[in-house]
C-alpha cells in the first residue's frame, strides 16, 4: 500500500520561505513520478510542480523561478523550496505519485492528506 506524508507546512510573512517534504513508503515499482499540488478554498486543484525519473521539472506558471522540486531517491521523498512566497500561495499543498507521469495534470493515483500553507501579507 502506497502512502505520501507530507510535513513542513505552516504560517510565514510574504517574502519568507518554507520547505514542503513529502516522504513515501510502500512504492514497489523503480520507476515513478512525483508531484506537488495545491489547493485553495473555493478553488480547484493547481498543479505546482513535477519531477521525473531522470530530474526533468515543470513548474505552474505562478510559481515558476519562486519554488524548487527535487527529490532523494534513497529515502523516497520528495521536496519543495517555496522562496519569495505571496499570499496568494496559501493554500493546501499536496503530493502525489504514479508510474505515469502526469506532468501537472491531477490524475495521480497515489495522494497525501495534504500540509497546510499560509502566508500572511
Amino acid at each position: 500500500q502506497v502512502q505520501l506524508v507530507e510535513s513542513g507546512g505552516g504560517s510565514v510573512q510574504a517574502g519568507g520561505s518554507l520547505r514542503l517534504s513529502c516522504a513515501a513508503s510502500g512504492v514497489t515499482s523503480r520507476w515513478y513520478y512525483m508531484a506537488w499540488f495545491r489547493q485553495a478554498p473555493g478553488k480547484e486543484r493547481e498543479g505546482v510542480a513535477c519531477i521525473d525519473t531522470e530530474g526533468i521539472t515543470r513548474y505552474g506558471d505562478s510559481v515558476q523561478g519562486r519554488f524548487t522540486i527535487s527529490q532523494n531517491n534513497a529515502k523516497n521523498t520528495l521536496y519543495l523550496q517555496m522562496d519569495s512566497l505571496k499570499p496568494e500561495d496559501t493554500a493546501m499543498y499536496y503530493c502525489a505519485i504514479d508510474s505515469v507521469w502526469w506532468e501537472l495534470l491531477p490524475r495521480y493515483k497515489y495522494w497525501g492528506q495534504g500540509t497546510q500553507v499560509t502566508v500572511s501579507s
